[in-house]
């Protein structure tokens, strides 16, 4: 019996399913999506499988769908949650906070989601390290924060809107194709797998108190292009290198780590209406990314055309 749930396990995780979602209320035609295969996990001997859900019923393409479920069942109180993001009806930003990037002249932005562009706007979730902890390339708005260090993983939107979540193998600069960089570490999942680096935990970031699993988020790809989000209390670095490949990413990086920082939120209308935290992390308030930030991070639009520059 294992061996057919890992023969279906391994099926699923091929590639991504077609699914026919609800319309909004604006429109009576139900909406087909290319999405993630369901959450698969085998617990208990039994295959459990969770689908996402969409979450941005006012959009008028389905472009954000989140899942909640337990990994492990050796570790049945943790539980996760992801994120998956249309890349070909959103845009994705990267934004300053008035601490990350480290001490600069730099014009920083609105360091929050602008007003002028929460019309459009669907999801916020947090961004990596200070540099301190983790030196690497920030660039947005047309602007090199820190400059770029080959061999780390980054994730990247270009011009023409197609994001990546990879390894930097270019210069210190952005090429002109590059509209928004930002490294963490490097790649925690490479080619559907974990890398080996992901095993060595004291390799991924200072936690509080020294403990080896903590709250951490990660960012990745799926073979289609769109990026998946993920956080989850109680992780050591291989276990979310881990609960990247359940959720079919190709390549994946870590963002930040320890309870005060791992956040995605959800808007339910236009304006930032119905703010949710899909992270259940009670250090978070749903407002998070309205106001100041003190860190960066990232925030995803609806469009219709990716390759538009950021609200700024």
């Amino acid at each position: 019996m294992l061996v057919r749930l890992r023969r279906l396990l391994a099926a699923l995780s091929a590639g991504a399913l077609t699914l026919t979602l609800s319309a909004s209320a604006a429109s009576a035609a139900p909406v087909r999506a290319r999405v993630h295969a369901p959450v698969c996990v085998v617990w208990s001997g039994h295959l459990r499988c969770t689908p996402w859900h969409r979450v941005d019923t006012w959009a008028r393409t389905p472009s954000v769908l989140v899942a909640s479920w337990r990994p492990w069942s050796s570790q049945p109180t943790i539980v996760a949650t992801a994120a998956w993001f249309n890349a070909r009806s959103t845009l994705l930003a990267l934004y300053p906070g008035y601490k990350v990037p480290g001490p600069s002249a730099l014009d920083r932005g609105p360091e929050m989601v602008p007003p002028s562009a929460r019309g459009s706007l669907l999801a916020t979730f947090n961004g990596g390290f200070y540099e301190v902890d983790a030196a690497g390339g920030f660039f947005a708005h047309q602007t090199l924060y820190a400059p770029m260090r080959r061999g780390l993983a980054t994730v990247v939107r270009y011009r023409s809107g197609r994001v990546d979540v990879m390894t930097w193998t270019g210069g210190p600069r952005p090429p002109a194709t590059v509209v928004l960089a930002r490294q963490n570490l490097p790649l925690l999942v490479a080619a559907g797998r974990p890398t080996p680096a992901s095993a060595d935990n004291a390799a991924w970031g200072l936690t509080l108190y020294g403990a080896p699993a903590v709250w951490r988020s990660a960012l990745g790809v799926d073979a289609s292009g769109n990026l998946v989000y993920a956080a989850a209390p109680n992780l050591t670095s291989s276990m979310l290198a881990a609960l990247m490949v359940q959720l079919h990413c190709v390549r994946a990086m870590e963002l930040d780590i320890n309870p005060e920082w791992p956040v995605l939120i959800t808007y339910g209308g236009p304006g930032a209406a119905g703010a949710t935290m899909q992270t259940p992390n009670p250090n978070q308030i749903p407002t998070r990314y309205l106001a100041v930030s003190t860190k960066d991070f990232f925030a995803l639009y609806a469009t219709r055309t990716p390759g538009a520059p950021q609200p700024w």
